[in-house]
């Protein structure tokens, strides 16, 4: 399974996990938490604050990936992925212990459950910075509204006889580039449900480790080009 895929079903089991267990809260797309504020605002949801925290928190998280890959060898885009990858690794550990320490009985407006929640979405934030930042191919990870609506296009276009051979090749390789990220997405959400309603914030350890894989496996690959090289 490649970077986009793992990182995929990584944000689809976070954001269920924290909407689950945040009174609402999404951490991935956290743009989602818009309707939510609203909503709370005209009496029909909880934990405002804690949304609104999560704006400045996943601003943190997009700040900080940019001065890292600024103060990197624009030659060395691995190096920027694996430091990266590592501080997401280690925002998801703290996550993880914010949200265990919460015990079963917490509020949506006390802090300890907005500090929780505005971990998970620096984390997030450095995901989502990650993919813009570091030059690769690949597709967004994090929300699939984009990825859905131009996989139905292109299965549009697959069918339609008026569309060229070269555009229906396009089309098909674009598609099973997303389609896996997609499905990939829609798994993590599942996974991050059952895991969540299972351990309770102990089930961010799984992320965790998906992404200190991810930066183990960019270490090698970095060493791996080094060597080559010399």
């Amino acid at each position: 399974m490649n970077d986009d895929n793992v990182l995929s079903a990584i944000a689809g089991y976070l954001d269920t996990l924290s909407f689950v267990a945040l009174f609402g809260l999404f951490t991935a797309h956290v743009t989602g938490n818009f309707v939510l504020i609203g909503a709370g605002i005209a009496g029909y949801g909880q934990g405002v604050f804690l949304k609104l925290m999560a704006f400045p928190a996943f601003i943190i998280g997009v700040v900080l990936s940019s001065f890292i890959i600024r103060t990197c060898n624009p030659d060395t885009p691995m190096r920027g992925a694996r430091m990266l990858y590592g501080v997401q690794a280690a925002l998801l550990l703290a996550f993880c212990i914010a949200g265990v320490n919460l015990g079963r009985q917490f509020t949506p407006d006390g802090w300890p459950a907005v500090i929780c929640g505005m971990i998970g979405a620096s984390a997030m934030g450095v995901q989502n910075a990650h993919s813009r930042l570091v030059a690769r191919p690949g597709v967004p990870n994090t929300v699939m509204t984009g990825n859905v609506t131009q996989v139905i296009l292109d299965v549009l276009d697959l069918c339609s006889p008026r569309v060229t051979a070269d555009a229906k090749r396009t089309s098909r390789a674009r598609a099973a580039k997303m389609l896996p990220a997609i499905v990939a997405f829609g798994l993590g959400a599942i996974a991050g449900a059952l895991a969540y309603s299972t351990v309770g914030f102990w089930a961010l350890l799984l992320p965790f480790a998906g992404v200190t894989l991810l930066a183990i496996r960019a270490w090698m690959h970095r060493n791996a080009v080094d060597k080559v090289v010399s």
